[in-house]
């Protein structure tokens, strides 16, 4: 019964991977054809999408189409076995973060879209920070005794330094491809100045905080319920 379910397990993964790769993949066709037929720069008055809009979506699908195959790389290269709810978890945020929020513009027509997947994102890496400290510990690189504080500690700054890794990401896109991940321009066109463009990057980060300071918390006395039993 246990073999089952763990294929059952296996095979909605390669499903829910599969059904991402063909959406990213034709998201990736579908914008490279917008980007050939849409203008350098929108009228006056106008709320139509440009080139640089479009190359936005372009580069975040291809990072897509990129990332996801990074648990797949690592259980090869490593020999480790990511847990499949966490790998369905991430393809799940994929699908939501590309597909939905930059191809189907969910940043700008659904409130609060880019802090709820930070939220997730924030949680999710707190958990692999977990899962990290676990792998560490069975292969025998760190010592199997490290204290539940130290253990949620690194978790927690595990998904903090990511969540930055990613804002600097955000930053650099911009700069150079002059896209706009970090929302400093509005949908009607309006360009944010002084401290309201950094309001979006900020409120990543302190949402960022709080999801991996509360999976870590969880964790903590987990693993502390855990050790004095």
């Amino acid at each position: 019964m246990n073999k089952e379910s763990f294929r059952k397990k296996r095979n909605w993964k390669k499903i829910i991977g599969i059904l991402l790769f063909v959406v990213l993949v034709m998201s990736v066709i579908f914008t490279i054809i917008r980007i050939a037929q849409a203008p350098s720069e929108s009228p006056i008055g106008s709320h139509e999408k440009v080139k640089s809009d479009y190359v936005l979506t372009l580069l975040q699908c291809i990072l897509g189409v990129i990332v996801m195959f990074i648990p797949t790389l690592a259980e090869r290269k490593w020999s480790i076995d990511i847990p499949n709810n966490m790998e369905i978890a991430y393809f799940i945020f994929l699908y939501c973060a590309i597909y939905l929020g930059e191809v189907h513009d969910f940043y700008y027509l659904i409130p609060h879209w880019d802090i709820v997947l930070h939220a997730f994102s924030g949680a999710m890496l707190g958990a692999l920070g977990f899962f990290l400290v676990k792998y560490f510990s069975d292969a025998e690189i760190l010592d199997t005794n490290l204290s539940p504080f130290f253990i949620a500690f690194f978790a927690f700054c595990f998904a903090l330094a990511s969540g930055a890794a990613w804002e600097i990401y955000e930053f650099l896109a911009d700069s150079i491809l002059k896209t706009n991940m970090q929302k400093f321009i509005l949908a009607n066109g309006t360009v944010l100045q002084g401290q309201e463009a950094l309001l979006d990057t900020m409120e990543d980060l302190i949402v960022d905080s709080i999801s991996a300071l509360t999976i870590s918390a969880i964790g903590y006395v987990s693993i502390k319920k855990r050790k004095n039993s």
